[in-house]
């Protein structure tokens, strides 16, 4: 397991290095200069050439690229552009946003995927089995900000349940605030990426039912709940397992969407304004952190699945 542990960690330095140089290089090959966000339309070649100078785009490629790894091994995001700010801090007060958005949402799926794809595959001979296979299926099509865009109108116009956007001003200082500010935009995630997780704990629970193991456990003479807890719960959670990594990262991604639709201050609204004003530094630093995050998760997605089938540990050699 050791041995896996650190195969598994070089792996995931080496992807985060490759997403660097892409995150790099894709920004660069937009069309415009990161000098553009400080200068007026009328900017004189003078202007330009300062510009350019400031933010360092005079400078060749490969020598940014070092400056800006450089900034990364120091823990440094750079500044922003626009406003001189760190956008490591900007980042940090933007993420008690984001990161409990994303872990509400995944949450609420997970345990409305777990009820509904059990539900859906021990009653697939029911009306309400195929029902719910089939609301699964069509909330894969559905976008995540059309769903935070009903729910709006529903539940906060309409009836007035939650508010329509916006967070407290003294952030978690108000925590039912806070939380009542979450709801809706954790609740529109939830139901997308609830979805796809039901359709996957479906397949997997129909596969347990029609084992062997399962029916040996019955004719011993368990339950047919005990024997699907005790027998089929680890065996079906293998697979299961990889696709929540997916399906946080993906949860990550869209609570990064979806803010944008409630008006929440968290990097999905620092991204988007980094973006609208062509601030390089906040759009580099939203992508590092996000792409970060969702190698971690994956990287603790494969080394729980080894947890808990002792056969993946088994196939990665002697000693690993």
């Amino acid at each position: 397991m050791l041995g896996y542990l650190i195969r598994r960690g070089l792996l995931l330095v080496a992807s985060f290095a490759i997403a660097m140089v892409l995150i790099f290089v894709l920004l660069r090959l937009l069309p415009g200069d990161p000098a553009n966000a400080l200068l007026s339309v009328n900017a004189t070649p003078e202007q330009i050439a300062a510009a350019r100078e400031q933010v360092g785009s005079d400078r060749p490629i490969l020598v940014q690229f070092g400056d800006w790894v450089a900034q990364l091994l120091r823990f440094d995001l750079g500044e922003s552009l626009i406003t001189g700010a760190s956008v490591g801090d900007e980042i940090s007060a933007r993420l008690i946003v984001t990161v409990p958005l994303t872990l509400l949402a995944f949450l609420l799926a997970v345990a409305g995927s777990l009820i509904g794809g059990v539900t859906a595959a021990v009653r697939a001979d029911r009306w309400y089995g195929v029902l719910l296979s089939g609301v699964a299926q069509l909330g894969i099509a559905v976008p995540v900000f059309w769903v935070g865009i009903i729910l709006v109108w529903v539940f906060g116009l309409l009836l007035g349940w939650f508010p329509t956007g916006g967070f407290p001003v003294d952030d978690w200082g108000d925590p039912a605030g806070a939380l009542s500010s979450l709801a809706l935009p954790a609740i529109a995630i939830a139901c997308v990426m609830g979805a796809s997780l039901t359709r996957y704990v479906r397949s997997a629970t129909l596969d347990v039912l029609g084992s062997d193991y399962l029916r040996t456990a019955r004719a011993h003479g368990s339950g047919f709940g005990e024997a699907l807890w005790r027998h089929g719960l680890r065996n079906g959670s293998v697979p299961v397992i990889s696709v929540l990594g997916i399906e946080l990262a993906s949860t990550l991604l869209g609570a990064v969407v979806v803010e944008s639709v409630f008006a929440l201050p968290g990097l999905g609204s620092y991204l988007v304004d980094g973006i609208a004003r062509h601030d390089f530094s906040a759009i580099q630093g939203v992508l590092v952190v996000t792409t970060l995050l969702v190698l971690l998760v994956g990287f603790a997605a494969d080394v729980a699945q080894r947890i808990v089938d002792p056969r993946l540990r088994r196939t990665v050699g002697v000693g690993a």
